[in-house]
């Protein structure tokens, strides 16, 4: 559909449909859909990039695109299940159909990072916008530095994408390193027990020759930053996601404004540097 003007209209869903469900744990669980009328049923996006799911007569919402970039048959979004739009989302199953707006927003800046370093720190859902990091720099070994990768959630149960984490640790230039805030009562955990930035103290990287990576809930990247900052990190050095009270998509409706910042055009991934004296970004 077209406006007046001939332009594409931007608010106009296109349709998708589910083709695989996996449940990640009691509360979040990972969509792949197919775009309809397209011939390979995939969308070009990278890593960083959201899109706008809508189910008709309930509403839309915005959600990481947390699937391979390089992948061209279809694409996957993470869910948590917390209000209707969610809680609708949680009742389709394969076959069923939605609306899709998207891509949109920036990437992580995977090129200004050839041949540095990276640490990821990732909390709870906050895996899902890095994981199209990592199948990338799975792809592309040769032009990265050695990648840190920390992830801490409340519980094991909480915690996402662990049926990967094998693989994750077989990848030769990457670290992964995990956390639970709560002592699991079964003696097979292995990772650690505490907040996730306790696990910087557990690296060695050179703040000289690196870029971080991060995204979890807003508490704790507050303290993250304020870590990452002590250990010598620059703001400019520092990448998050801001991926909240995104609504239209397009900068015009301005629930995702931050100062002059609109999150779903300008972001969701800023540099510290950009955001870091601007009002209400990290509470």
């Amino acid at each position: 559909m077209t406006t007046p003007g001939g332009a594409a209209n931007p608010y106009l869903p296109r349709p998708a449909q589910i083709t695989e469900v996996v449940d990640e744990n009691r509360n979040v669980k990972t969509y792949t859909l197919k775009v309809l009328g397209n011939e390979s049923g995939g969308i070009t996006s990278k890593p960083g990039n959201f899109t706008i799911l809508s189910i008709l007569g309930v509403g839309e919402a915005a959600f990481s695109i947390s699937s391979d970039p390089a992948r061209t048959d279809g694409f996957e979004n993470t869910v948590r299940r917390v209000g209707l739009v969610t809680s609708a989302l949680f009742r389709l199953k394969p076959d069923d159909e939605v609306g899709l707006r998207g891509p949109y927003g920036n990437a992580w800046p995977l090129d200004r990072a050839v041949g540095m370093d990276l640490l990821l720190v990732a909390g709870g859902i906050g895996l899902a916008p890095l994981r199209p990091v990592i199948k990338h720099l799975e792809k592309h070994q040769g032009l990265y530095g050695h990648v840190h990768l920390l992830y801490g959630a409340r519980t094991i149960g909480d915690m996402v994408f662990t049926r990967e984490f094998s693989s994750w640790h077989r990848i030769p230039n990457v670290t992964l390193l995990l956390t639970v805030d709560e002592a699991p009562a079964s003696s097979d955990w292995n990772g650690s027990v505490g907040v996730v930035t306790n696990l910087l103290d557990q690296v060695k990287i050179d703040p000289a020759t690196s870029l971080v990576f991060l995204c979890g809930p807003e508490v704790m990247m507050k303290f993250s930053i304020e870590k990452l900052t002590s250990l010598g990190f620059p703001a400019g050095s520092i990448y998050l996601s801001l991926e909240r009270r995104m609504k239209c998509g397009v900068a015009k409706c301005g629930h995702c404004q931050i100062g002059p910042k609109y999150v779903c055009h300008d972001g969701p991934v800023f540099s510290l540097s950009e955001i870091g004296l601007l009002p209400d970004v990290i509470e």
